[in-house]
């Protein structure tokens, strides 16, 4: 009897298709921000129903796929630059050391901003080192560049988040526009209830990926303690214990 390998894109379409991802990344330098409490959330996701994680670091990537050898993994690295916005994944070096860690999805910033690091080159390494590469978008001309550069699935992650206010709801629109137009479109960015990813499976979204809604406690805990001083000054503390950030709600 002979086994099939399956191409690696056709094994995470088996997986994540229609499927609920889960980003495992807590606030920084907050009481959840340690390697062991992320292995711990990933483990709860997954017992919830989720078919795959979004994490953050390789180190801590690495932590996750010795605990998890056979959950789907989306691998991102965050920088601060100091002559770049972009923040997820901004460099060849993060890409080596998330494929080195376990990643079977590798997500870049796809947005056309100032960069270190031309994003057509990082799809191009992510390829070469035989992982599937992802588009984190924030419009339509982001997704129709990343993909024509090889990116496997291209999602609505950077929307609302490239400038002015951010807005409190998912960007339908632009899921929708991305549904109509690409085979895989990951729903991603503000779905905080089960009824925003109902929604985007309606749309037509190949997976869903859900963050603070679920692993950032302290940013859930302050959208109830808010909602209890409707007209008076909220007690929540606008820094979380030990940062000299607010809360990134990005994922």
């Amino acid at each position: 009897m002979t086994s099939t390998t399956l191409h690696p894109l056709e094994a995470i379409d088996r997986k994540l298709t229609s499927g609920l991802i889960v980003s495992c990344q807590p606030v920084d330098r907050g009481p959840m921000d340690n390697d062991d409490t992320v292995v711990r959330l990933a483990k709860a996701a997954l017992a919830g129903g989720a078919e795959g994680l979004r994490i953050e670091g390789a180190a801590r990537l690495a932590r996750v796929r010795h605990a998890l050898p056979d959950v789907p993994i989306v691998g991102i690295v965050k920088r601060d630059l100091p002559d770049s916005p972009v923040r997820i994944t901004p460099l060849v070096e993060d890409v080596h050391a998330l494929a080195d860690a376990g990643a079977d999805i590798i997500a870049v910033d796809g947005t056309n901003r100032a960069r270190p690091t031309p994003v057509i080159t990082l799809i191009a390494e992510i390829r070469r080192l035989g992982k599937i590469a992802m588009g984190d978008c924030s419009c339509l001309r982001d997704a129709e560049e990343v993909y024509a550069a090889g990116a496997a699935i291209v999602g609505t992650t950077l929307s609302g988040y490239t400038g002015g206010p951010v807005p409190a709801d998912p960007d339908f629109a632009f899921l929708h526009a991305l549904c109509t137009r690409f085979p895989r479109v990951m729903a991603e960015g503000r779905f905080n209830t089960p009824s925003h990813c109902a929604e985007a499976r309606k749309i037509g979204a190949w997976a869903v990926t859900v963050g603070t809604a679920i692993t950032r406690t302290e940013v859930v805990t302050e959208w109830f303690a808010s909602a209890m001083w409707p007209h008076e000054q909220s007690p929540v503390p606008e820094y979380p214990p030990g940062s000299s950030e607010p809360f990134d709600v990005s994922t």
